[in-house]
């Protein structure tokens, strides 16, 4: 199987502040990779160079063996969507079509029957059939995020790239939106940034620990090494009011965190 993202040593800065150091991995066609660390990790960072939205100081990234500027067109891209205004007078169908603008808007500027209809089957497959005509500011958060991940289907992307599409949201609209994106990724490539530390006991199928640099990348399950080197602490997990360990038991000792 092809890679769909290749990046070899790549660092990225901000003046003077470093926050990728040497960062190298591949995401295989059609896998569904994790990205986890703490705030100031860099997670953010690293979508953004994929994306091209911030220059690499050095490093090469590759997109199924091709440069970025031939291939940006192949990268949905789902950002946070506490960082939209959601007062801002627009539908949530015109939300969609905005993904298949090319150039600016004129005055006599029309979408056409076809990419209507490619915009109502991206809503179709988020599960909001029906909501073109509501305005952004009648969805609850849940609503608004898998808005976005039909915004970023709409534009037919290979390689989906998320930034923390489960951050405030409730729990019921969390495991929609994971359910939503394993089944998207039996024909998509997906590259998730997330704090859920429950969501790598789910459908993602690799993980890479970022902290500056990359702490580790493989098999969707943390070791206390990792944990420690990511967060300083050995960490248990609750999920759905119960508990859910994805570290191995401890020898003994308090927990830190």
């Amino acid at each position: 199987m092809k890679d769909a993202i290749e990046i070899k040593n790549l660092n990225v800065s901000y003046g003077k502040h470093t926050a990728l150091r040497d960062i190298s991995l591949s995401v295989e066609e059609g896998e569904y990779l994790g990205i986890m660390g703490p705030n100031g990790s860099g997670k953010s960072t690293l979508l953004k160079a994929i994306l091209g939205l911030v220059p690499a100081k050095s490093g090469e990234i590759r997109i199924f063996g091709n440069t970025l500027h031939d291939n940006k067109k192949i990268l949905g891209y789902v950002p946070q969507f506490s960082d939209l205004d959601r007062s801002f007078p627009i539908s949530v169908g015109e939300v969609v079509l905005t993904s298949m603008q090319k150039g600016g808007l004129h005055p006599f500027f029309r979408f056409s029957k076809q990419q209507r209809e490619e915009a109502e089957k991206s809503l179709e497959a988020v599960g909001l059939s029906g909501y073109s005509d509501r305005s952004i500011s009648q969805l609850s958060g849940g609503e608004l995020q898998r808005l976005l991940i039909a915004r970023a289907l709409a534009a037919g992307p290979s390689v989906l790239l998320l930034d923390e599409p489960t951050a405030s949201v409730d729990p019921k609209s969390r495991e929609l939106i994971y359910g939503l994106l394993g089944k998207l990724n039996k024909k998509i490539t997906i590259i998730m940034v997330t704090h859920d530390m429950t969501a790598i006991s789910s459908e993602v199928k690799k993980l890479a620990c970022l902290n500056e640099t990359l702490v580790y990348h493989g098999e969707p399950r943390l070791t206390e090494k990792v944990v420690s080197e990511l967060y300083g602490c050995p960490v248990d997990l609750i999920a759905h009011g119960l508990p859910h360990r994805v570290l191995k038991e401890h020898d003994g000792g308090e927990h830190c965190c």
